[in-house]
């Protein structure tokens, strides 16, 4: 089975309408081997606050040393971002066994005229997963309610009702209080977990018996909001036992709420599986539970936030956190599904000054007349004839989301800001300006075409017809049914190809391959220009990945121009695996760092703490003294200075003795390394690892380690990004031998250029690494391999490469330099 076919199956299913109970659920597992059934279960129900919360609690456990995962719905672009462990996507292959298995049951049932929904299905398929994975522990966010919902075929090890509002009338009650009785039937073998109050409190207790209240005073884990610090928001969570002080990257004092829950479900969690979740666990796991399109800064200047809140209590929420930030105008983009309350939603929104009403690519989404009739009857409109005062909102009835957001940046002043809410399908059609890759693809045969055309899904008689026609420029990326469609059939009329993937439910995105000349892409991006549903954008993201009249700016660094950066490796650790001990002295540093700012090094690269193998981890004060020294005697050598840690504290040091650039192999997991380097205005290597130190124990699953490690990587560019950086200061490593066996390492050397698609330098470490090993490199002699691959990665278009032996590499680098340009060496 292909993937698409899958895909296409589960998507087929959402045309059966929600229904209640669980025991739909409960026969498919039984089909399966119950997996659910040895599982320990955190399971979140409420109205609002659930999915950051099952996030926060997370987090947690992965910091405590656990595997974990995460059931989440829906999702923003891609069906396996429901269903994750350790915070890796459930891969296609895993997607494919499922449906094999569950496939007869499911069409069984659907003959019998009772076959189990979309979300019943898919919620089987993240416990099977789970089972599969051998978690120690999986958090499930509730669907709708949680008496009926289908996670609740598990008996929780610990569970949460967050919030109750109105909602879902239809299915759980007319009243909060009888929605919130149905939500508290998700009371496990834990006392339950919630933030309601008052009569809610009395519902829920009614139901559960034994609670865990959290809130600003008299509850049993109080939670203090301290405000708005940059872009985290500063809390303090009270607990039997524990107090622990943070800052979480969702801002607003519903989120410090839902950390105090998160807290106390990570903690029962962690009892029921004996791990002890202490304090540090709880401070920086809450630190790094980052939700995309939950008040998501996306920019400062205007200030640029995205937030998928629904109703009107989530709405609430947005304004209150809203209200904690300076701004003149504000600009609203708005768009909502069909069965929304409109009227309160609209109440509850801040004072807007715009208001661009906009319509998801999908089919519940409400139309944007209806909406900015919304608008106008709570009092919005243009002011009569221009006249002064009485000033209202001008509503801008507009189309589909991207012209929507286009209009209103286009708009706002430096001071202004944006707010792009009411769904978090229109927020996710939004993100996709700041998170989408258009990846160039190399096609040099058909066996490689055939490789490129098969990860897009597209199906087996498409990759047989197109293989041969995938040549000159090769772009693979995702886009809406209908950009999909305008793409294949400009591109064609131009004389062009396009491949598209066969996975066709119309509200999921759709991979293309575009294939053309280089003249052929030029006429098509002009064809964009001035086209609705996002295709200007579109066009404007072509010419960029193609390099169509436009020049990345990385103007006074090393990696600006044609030619490769090399870096030189300066350890000074006792246990490095080449070169431990060799430079552990500030002279002997120094005479190393010498000799390759001779041979031509660009950048020093100064590490106090192994990654290899095994390694141990090195306390903050003992990194400090091996690498400070080091920095300080040659800061002044005609070269950059970059510091390899993974720790702000070494890192904040390290500047100030003189580094230039941070290194960062953890993919800023430390939460102050992307705010240090934007404070200092430095570069920063982000690199894809999955351990650091290297586990030798973890193997990871990829279904495409290039796509998949591309994938990882752009919310790590993005939190970079928010942080302040630009992309040109945001150096991208793939992470070779970091969770890769040693085929994936070469792979990704292999499609190196590929990871132009996220707009940054590239950076390779390859040097004498044990990826060698396939080429029968001695452990001992890897200088011949490692130049060979430095010649190599510099072909394939890496702008600095990082290496032990100086002298052979920058040689490596200079011929790749001279076949290209001869008189630039």
């Amino acid at each position: 089975m292909e993937y698409h076919e899958a895909a296409n199956y589960l998507f087929d299913l959402r045309r059966y309408s929600p229904q209640t109970g669980i025991e739909s659920t409960g026969d498919l597992l039984a089909t399966l081997g119950d997996p659910h059934e040895d599982l320990a279960v955190v399971q979140v129900a409420g109205s609002n606050g659930k999915g950051s919360t099952a996030r926060m609690v997370e987090r947690v456990l992965r910091e405590a040393g656990l595997d974990v995962g995460l059931y989440t719905s829906p999702h923003l672009d891609d069906l396996r971002e429901r269903i994750r462990v350790d915070g890796r996507k459930m891969t296609k292959r895993a997607v494919c066994e499922f449906v094999a298995a569950a496939r007869d049951h499911v069409d069984q049932r659907a003959a019998e005229n009772d076959s189990p929904t979309f979300f019943e299905t898919v919620t089987a398929m993240a416990l099977w997963e789970f089972d599969r994975q051998d978690v120690d522990v999986a958090v499930l966010e509730v669907g709708i309610g949680g008496r009926h919902d289908a996670t609740s075929v598990c008996d929780p090890t610990a569970s949460a009702v967050t919030s109750v509002t109105l909602e879902h009338a239809d299915l759980l009650g007319d009243t909060v209080e009888e929605i919130a009785h149905d939500k508290a039937h998700v009371a496990g073998q834990r006392p339950l977990v919630t933030a309601t109050e008052d009569s809610v409190l009395e519902a829920v207790r009614a139901v559960a018996g034994d609670v865990v209240t959290v809130g600003a005073s008299d509850a049993d884990v109080t939670v203090e909001y301290g405000g708005r610090e940059g872009l985290e928001g500063a809390v303090t969570v009270h607990g039997p036992e524990f107090d622990v002080e943070t800052s979480l990257p969702l801002l607003g004092v519903h989120q410090a709420t839902n950390a105090g829950v998160a807290s106390i479900l990570a903690r029962q969690a962690g009892d029921a599986v004996g791990v002890d979740v202490t304090e540090a666990h709880l401070e920086l796991g809450l630190r790094n539970a980052h939700w995309p399109g939950r008040f998501e800064v996306m920019g400062r200047n205007p200030l640029t936030v995205l937030d998928g809140a629904h109703n009107p209590g989530g709405l609430e929420r947005v304004a209150e956190t809203l209200a904690a930030f300076d701004y003149d105008d504000l600009h609203l983009v708005f768009g909502a599904m069909v069965d929304k309350d409109h009227p309160g939603m609209v109440a509850a929104l801040p004072t807007p000054d715009h208001v661009y009403t906009c319509r998801a690519d999908t089919g519940r989404a409400e139309s944007t007349d209806a909406l900015a009739r919304a608008f106008e009857d709570a009092g919005a409109g243009e002011v009569p004839d221009g006249r002064e005062g009485d000033a209202r909102a001008v509503v801008h009835v507009g189309g589909n989301v991207t012209a929507a957001v286009d209009d209103a940046l286009a708009a706002a002043g430096p001071d202004d800001a944006v707010l792009v809410t009411g769904s978090l399908y229109v927020v996710a059609e939004a993100r996709r300006r700041w998170s989408r890759v258009q990846v160039p693809k190399r096609m040099p045969d058909l066996d490689t075409a055939e490789a490129v055309l098969e990860s897009a899904d597209v199906s087996a008689p498409g990759v047989h017809r197109m293989r041969a026609k995938g040549v000159h420029r090769t772009l693979h990326l995702r886009v809406q049914p209908r950009q999909a469609e305008y793409l294949k059939q400009e591109l064609l009329s131009l004389g062009g190809e396009c491949a598209t993937g066969a996975v066709t439910d119309r509200e999921e995105l759709r991979d293309v391959v575009l294939m053309g000349t280089l003249a052929q892409f030029k006429r098509l991006v002009g064809k964009l220009e001035g086209q609705p549903y996002g295709l200007e954008r579109l066009g404007e993201e072509l010419r960029r990945s193609l390099g169509i009249q436009y020049r990345p700016d990385r103007a006074g660094y090393p990696w600006a121009g044609d030619r490769t950066a090399v870096m030189g490796i300066l350890n000074v650790t006792p246990d490095s695996f080449h070169d431990g001990g060799e430079y552990n002295t500030r002279e002997l540093a120094r005479e190393r760092a010498e000799r390759m700012v001779e041979a031509g090094v660009d950048i020093l690269d100064v590490g106090g703490e192994s990654t290899r193998p095994g390694a141990e981890v090195v306390p903050v004060e003992e990194e400090i003294a091996r690498v400070v020294p080091v920095v300080e005697a040659i800061a002044d050598l005609d070269a950059l200075v970059s510091v390899d840690t993974r720790k702000a504290g070494v890192a904040e040091a390290a500047l100030d003795a003189g580094a230039d650039i941070l290194n960062d192999v953890s993919g800023l997991e430390d939460p102050e390394m992307r705010l240090l380097a934007a404070e200092r205005d430095v570069p920063v290597v982000v690199m894809h690892s999955i351990d650091a130190p290297v586990d030798p124990d973890v193997e990871v699953d990829y279904d495409d380690v290039v796509a998949d490690t591309i994938d990882a990587l752009v919310e790590r560019v993005l939190l970079a990004e928010k942080a302040g950086l630009d992309r040109s200061q945001i150096l991208v490593d793939p992470g070779l031998g970091f969770g890769k066996r040693s085929s994936e390492s070469f792979e990704l050397l292999d499609r190196l250029d590929e990871f132009a698609a996220l707009g940054c330098p590239v950076l390779v470490g390859h040097s004498h690494k044990s990826m060698f090993e396939r080429v029968a490199a001695d452990p001992e002699d890897r200088l011949a391999a490692t130049v060979a691959a430095t010649a190599l990665a510099a072909e394939r278009g890496a702008d600095v490469v990082r290496v032990h032996d100086v002298p052979e590499n920058v040689s490596a680098v200079q011929v790749v330099q001279a076949a290209r340009d001869p008189d630039s060496v």
